[in-house]
């Protein structure tokens, strides 16, 4: 009786056997197949995808040696293959170090509740300013990703971030307007600070060193870039490497909202209201980004 009820069960465990082999290959072949989409989806578009078209011309090569029992060149692979794991590591350290960074972003689930309270309208309306004025400047919002080694580059200022110290920062006359702004959630940590500079051969020539400092900093980490351009006034996001070119004001908040993973409710917007300008008039009233008018030498005549 115990036979033939032990019978079907030997039957049955090679079965359940196979179907857990051909479920872990099934699992090994999505796993390698998401591996690769991830790498393509990283250096697609940054200078990593010529030098990957580069990588696999040389492995072709060096294959078709092999198979072709070509003994000279067999013997530089066979020598030189142990450091070229070496040498792609410092090639890509810059994309290598962006995906880790973005992987374990991704397995972070614990966020900050100070983090969910930071508001970054200040810089949606400073943006707005400068547009508005064609004036050159560049934000720089921290992430998950530290930028030190770049605020340690400027001048450290510490303060609560605000429209009116935006506005002060990048005012054509003060001593902080060329370089970049960090922020540090709520606070500015610097000003003036040094960005690396983007060397992606395939972007536009018309951009210039604000720019291309505002994509280089994304290229490294996680930051997010808003960039106002002094010669047009247009308002630019850089992220992930990437720039988002003649964004309108509203358009910039619904994308730093998106990105920062948050709802930023609208907020009114200032506007200009043209009045005729007295010559006794307080003309610094109208804009912060707007030059006092000189005094004027007192004429009276002395008694």
């Amino acid at each position: 009786m115990e036979f033939l009820n032990e019978e079907p069960l030997k039957r049955l465990i090679p079965v359940i056997t196979s179907w857990q082999h051909d479920l872990w290959i099934a699992l090994d072949i999505l796993l390698v197949a998401l591996l690769i989409y991830q790498v393509l989806v990283m250096i697609r578009g940054t200078r990593a995808a010529p030098m990957l078209v580069g990588l696999i011309v040389v492995s072709a090569t060096f294959y078709l040696a092999r198979i072709g029992e070509l003994t000279t060149l067999n013997w530089v692979v066979s020598h030189v293959l142990p450091y070229v794991v070496f040498a792609l590591i410092v090639v890509f350290q810059s994309e290598i170090r962006h995906v880790l960074a973005d992987l374990g972003r991704r397995l972070t689930f614990l966020r900050s509740s100070s983090a969910e309270a930071d508001s970054y309208d200040d810089i949606v309306l400073a943006a707005n300013l400068f547009s508005q004025h064609q004036t050159g400047a560049l934000v720089v919002i921290e992430r998950e990703i530290g930028l030190r080694t770049h605020i340690e580059s400027g001048v450290p200022l510490d303060a609560r971030l605000s429209y009116d110290l935006l506005a002060t920062i990048f005012r054509p006359s003060a001593p902080l307007h060329d370089g970049a702004v960090i922020v540090q959630k709520d606070r500015v940590a610097a000003a003036a600070c040094f960005l690396p500079l983007s060397m992606n051969p395939l972007l536009s020539t018309q951009l210039g060193t604000r720019h291309r400092a505002g994509i280089g900093i994304t290229e490294e980490t996680d930051a997010i870039a808003v960039i106002c351009s002094e010669e047009t006034g247009a308002i630019s996001l850089a992220l992930g490497g990437r720039i988002e070119r003649d964004l309108t004001v509203e358009q910039l908040r619904e994308r730093l909202g998106s990105e920062l993973r948050r709802r930023m409710p609208p907020v009114p917007l200032p506007t200009s209201i043209a009045q005729p300008i007295d010559e006794d008039s307080d003309t610094s009233l109208q804009s912060p980004l707007m030059e006092p008018a000189p005094r004027k030498p007192d004429t009276e005549p002395q008694p």
